[in-house]
């Protein structure tokens, strides 16, 4: 079964933490792929099944890579990837694993956190625009527009009338986008609350990762429930053929990046990308 029809966001969206410690590429029941070494020896430590996904990730970002250079050649086709989640759910982590290895030229990461004055002066679209990829671009929202339908909606900043007004507002910017040539994936990493925890206790453990620690995710944290729901009704209210989004199961970190990757490799390949024929006349061309 193809990435995107596996993952694919269902219309009755409900966001259980049992379905977020899920390995689809681990269980060979699943129909999916078996994770074997060469020889068809299946690793089963939980160290040696990290580190053979970690080495498929890099051959599946390898193709990525190829596959950015020739939309990139191309100058015609554009990409937009979308990362949302609760907090520690791996946004970083996946930019990452997935996009370190490839030539930044193409390449448009943005994060979005709490918008400026400036920027919260205008409307809620107006700081996103600049940032979409231009025509062989692939551009990375970690956080994004949808930031403006969950944390103002569960801080109560907006009330039911705006946040549906919203949603639209996001449909027909995502229409736009994809109107004019732009393939969207929009992304939920999906952890569960116990794995948030965990998460938030390591970087406090860790000295050089305390830093990562904002005490403000632990009030977040205490809204776990509201912003569980404000993500399915946003996701069930903006999810279209053309902008889709796909629910990928985040507790293992490792297991993550290699469905990611797995899901945008199975976007770039559908594009039918190639580098531009060679000019016969340059074929005779002899540099002196």
């Amino acid at each position: 079964m193809k990435a995107r029809t596996r993952f694919r966001a269902p219309a009755d969206l409900t966001l259980r933490d049992e379905d977020a410690g899920a390995t689809p590429l681990r269980d060979e029941d699943a129909g999916a792929t078996p994770l074997r070494e060469n020889g068809g020896k299946h690793p089963t430590s939980k160290d040696q099944i990290k580190a053979h996904e970690r080495k498929l990730t890099g051959a599946l970002t390898a193709k990525i890579a190829l596959h950015q250079q020739m939309l990139f050649s191309q100058r015609k086709q554009k990409v937009l990837l979308v990362l949302q989640g609760m907090d520690t759910s791996g946004k970083d982590g996946t930019v990452r694993a997935l996009f370190s290895s490839i030539n930044p030229m193409g390449l448009n990461a943005t994060q979005f956190k709490a918008p400026s004055l400036d920027e919260a002066a205008h409307d809620f679209l107006w700081r996103i625009h600049p940032h979409v990829p231009g025509a062989g671009e692939i551009a990375i929202f970690n956080r994004s527009h949808y930031e403006d339908v969950l944390v103002t909606r569960v801080q109560k900043l907006i009330d039911e009338k705006e946040c549906k007004r919203r949603y639209a507002h996001i449909a027909d910017f995502e229409r736009m986008l994809a109107e004019t040539g732009t393939v969207i994936v929009k992304v939920f990493l999906h952890i569960s609350k116990d794995e948030q925890r965990e998460r938030l206790q390591a970087r406090l453990d860790d000295p050089e990762k305390q830093w990562k620690f904002d005490e403000n995710d632990i009030v977040q944290r205490k809204r776990w429930d509201d912003y569980r729901d404000a993500y399915e009704r946003a996701i069930g209210a903006t999810d279209a053929d053309h902008a889709p989004w796909y629910i990928i199961p985040a507790n293992s970190k490792t297991h993550r990046n290699l469905l990611i990757a797995n899901l945008l490799l199975e976007v770039m390949e559908d594009l039918n990308l190639a580098f531009p024929k060679p000019d016969p006349r340059l074929s005779k061309l002899k540099i002196e």
